[in-house]
């Protein structure tokens, strides 16, 4: 019976899969570590900052590769997208960097793969991973593993839009209610993917059990066998570089996608591992603050809320701040409450 599954894959042709700056970075650096596209995080002032104080401040710090948090293509290609197109834009020196989108329709997503091509993005990256409950509804995110057949032409469509320009990668998870790796994966990889991104957990199980960074190596059998270009990337409760590297090599995984471990912590890819004070932390927090009122003032301010949950943790009076800055709506009210607290 193994045998006739494994006899039905299509599998890839060798250097067929659009790789672009893939393909050296998987070369040079063993593992590779990449930043997560988490919505309402990872904006391009969160990237600013992270580029700030842990890419530029050390040689050879920072993500290796930079993600968008991800952005709806019907919202990108419809009425009002002047707004969401300001979530796509390019910092300065953020390169190489990777546009992560999302949806059902497929003109839609072919169109918006294309624009960002034209907007200079290194690659284009699906998202179906997504737990968020209106995104699976919509058929995004997650929801893409319950209509296996759709989310190959979703695919396609995006793939179509780079138009071989920019290499196409996914980011996924283990499966819905359960694990799916074994019919799932394969559907991705026959489509002839730079990157599969997975984070080792199901949407049921949402972060309520340890990441299975166990089932890469089912996976890398997988990727040998269907896909051997396609890049693998591997997700889940990462908390240090060296942690991050101790299962790349032993599971096989040829990069390491760090999400929560940044929060409050833009220091995390500095390899020079800082020693960072309370003071500094919280200078830190105010001018990230700055910057997101000065570059994304269309969003709500109580998103920069979520950053001060995890700047302001783990040191005497951390719980009192935190509560007097749930309560602040302004940038000038931040910068009173960070001052009055480092004065004292």
């Amino acid at each position: 019976m193994k045998k006739t599954q494994k006899n039905s894959w299509k599998q890839v042709p060798r250097n067929s899969v659009q790789l672009g700056f893939w393909k050296e970075l998987r070369l040079v650096k063993k593992p590779f570590f990449v930043l997560a596209p988490m919505a309402d995080v990872t904006d391009r002032v969160f990237r600013k900052i992270i580029a700030k104080y842990s890419r530029f401040g050390q040689p050879g710090g920072g993500p290796d590769v930079f993600w968008t948090e991800f952005v709806s293509a019907d919202g990108v290609m419809s009425e009002g997208r002047d707004a969401l197109i300001v979530d796509l834009a390019i910092n300065e020196g953020e390169h190489p960097i990777v546009a992560q989108i999302f949806g059902t329709n497929l003109e839609k997503l072919e169109a918006c793969a294309k624009m960002c091509v034209d907007m200079g993005f290194d690659g284009i990256d699906i998202n179906f991973g997504c737990p968020e409950k209106n995104v699976v509804k919509s058929g995004g995110g997650c929801g893409a593993i319950l209509n296996p057949e759709h989310a190959i032409e979703v695919i396609k469509a995006v793939q179509r839009g780079a138009a071989g320009k920019v290499p196409v990668s996914v980011k996924t998870r283990l499966g819905f209610n359960k694990d799916e790796v074994e019919t799932w994966v394969p559907k991705l990889l026959e489509t002839g993917l730079a990157v599969l991104t997975v984070h080792f957990r199901t949407r049921k199980e949402m972060s309520k059990v340890p990441a299975r960074w166990e089932r890469m190596l089912r996976i890398k059998e997988l990727r040998d066998q269907i896909s051997p270009d396609t890049v693998l990337i591997g997700n889940g409760d990462v908390e240090t570089l060296e942690q991050g590297r101790e299962w790349a090599l032993g599971y096989g995984a040829e990069g390491v996608m760090i999400g929560r471990g940044i929060f409050g912590n833009p220091w995390f890819f500095d390899e020079s591992n800082p020693s960072v004070t309370v003071a500094e932390k919280l200078e830190v927090m105010l001018e990230h603050t700055k910057l997101y009122t000065e570059l994304l003032p269309m969003k709500n301010f109580n998103i920069m809320k979520k950053h001060y949950k995890a700047y302001v943790n783990g040191f005497d009076g951390a719980k009192e701040l935190r509560v007097k800055l749930m309560e602040a709506k302004t940038y000038e009210e931040i910068e009173v409450l960070v001052k009055d607290f480092t004065s004292n």
